[in-house]
């Protein structure tokens, strides 16, 4: 045993290695767009390797969505032949904050408007820290034409959900 245990052990993992190698070159060869955003889901939290990876998307020709409060997952996604940013790869933007705006989003549909966000999550889950980096990022720009009135409107819209759960 100890013999065969000299040369059988990497003969195995080699071989298990190259059928993943294998895997994955087909799948970015034929599903590239899939394949480049589970990478980018791999590398969300590493803020400097997924700006590599992006960069590496766009030479790919394919193009990448800006997040979006209506749209966005928490993981990267492929709308459309495109990729979506997903919420996930937003810097001060955590799961538990991820999680209660897309159930918020479920519950009672599409946000209308950063107020209508601001009153349908839970302020103590998605803070001022949270709207401002989806607000920088562009998540609301579908909704709203101009950042900067959305920006100049985040205190009011915290100030006025957080006097609605009180009141709750």
């Amino acid at each position: 045993i100890v013999e065969f245990a000299g040369y059988g052990f990497p003969k195995a993992h080699s071989t298990a290695y190259a059928y993943i190698t294998y895997q994955t070159a087909y799948l970015k060869a034929n599903h590239r767009a899939e394949y480049l955003a589970s990478v980018l889901t791999i590398e969300s939290a590493n803020h400097d390797r997924l700006s590599r990876y992006i960069a590496h998307v766009r030479e790919q020709g394919i193009e990448i969505l800006p997040p979006d409060v209506n749209e966005s997952d928490k993981d990267f996604g492929v709308v459309e032949g495109a990729i979506r940013f997903g919420f996930a790869g937003i810097k001060n933007v955590g799961a538990g904050a991820i999680d209660v705006v897309l159930e918020a989003r479920r519950e009672e549909g599409a946000f209308k408007s950063l107020f209508d966000f601001a009153n349908r999550v839970d302020a103590r889950r998605v803070n001022r820290r949270v709207v401002e980096a989806l607000v920088k990022c562009g998540a609301f720009d579908s909704i709203h034409s101009s950042r900067a009135s959305v920006w100049a409107s985040i205190d009011t819209a915290l100030e006025q959900a957080a006097s609605l759960q009180r009141d709750r």
